[in-house]
């Protein structure tokens, strides 16, 4: 009987393993975008138009989607490679065409509220084609309450 116990949770935590490593390979950095990164002479500057975001009180089981805002503030295309949630309770995705001079784009990310209780902070993990610094932190606050 412990042996099958045993066997049952390897599989289990197998298959979630499994799980996340494929949730995560699926914003990796793609060959264009690492080309991108290793371009330094074509580096820009970002400014972040939103890069924290209070989304306020939310009931457990919500879920609440959040858009970061970027303009280019240089003179080559911004290129955001990777968008990175610092937890599994976020799902982020970002613009995935080159940003002109000028131009804005945007990080989206999607909280579920069921992974989480009372006062949250989270993070998502930026990488983009920028002087002075290739990564960028955006935050997300809030409150969940128990459902009544």
């Amino acid at each position: 009987m412990n042996q099958l116990k045993v066997l049952i949770f390897a599989a289990v935590l197998f298959v979630g393993m499994a799980a996340c490593k494929n949730e995560a390979s699926s914003n990796q950095p793609t060959a264009e975008s690492k080309k991108a990164l290793a371009d330094t002479a074509n580096y820009t500057t970002v400014q972040w138009l939103d890069s924290i975001y209070n989304f306020g009180t939310v009931a457990k089981g919500e879920q609440v989607k959040m858009v970061f805002r970027c303009k280019n503030t240089g003179e080559k295309p911004l290129i955001i490679t990777q968008a990175r949630p610092g937890c599994g309770c976020t799902v982020a995705d970002f613009t995935k065409n080159a940003i002109p001079p000028g131009g804005t784009g945007e990080v989206t990310g999607v909280f579920d509220s069921n992974r989480g209780s009372g006062m949250v902070h989270k993070s998502i993990f930026v990488v983009t084609n920028t002087k002075h610094n290739t990564e960028h932190i955006l935050i997300f606050t809030g409150e969940i309450k128990e459902k009544s």
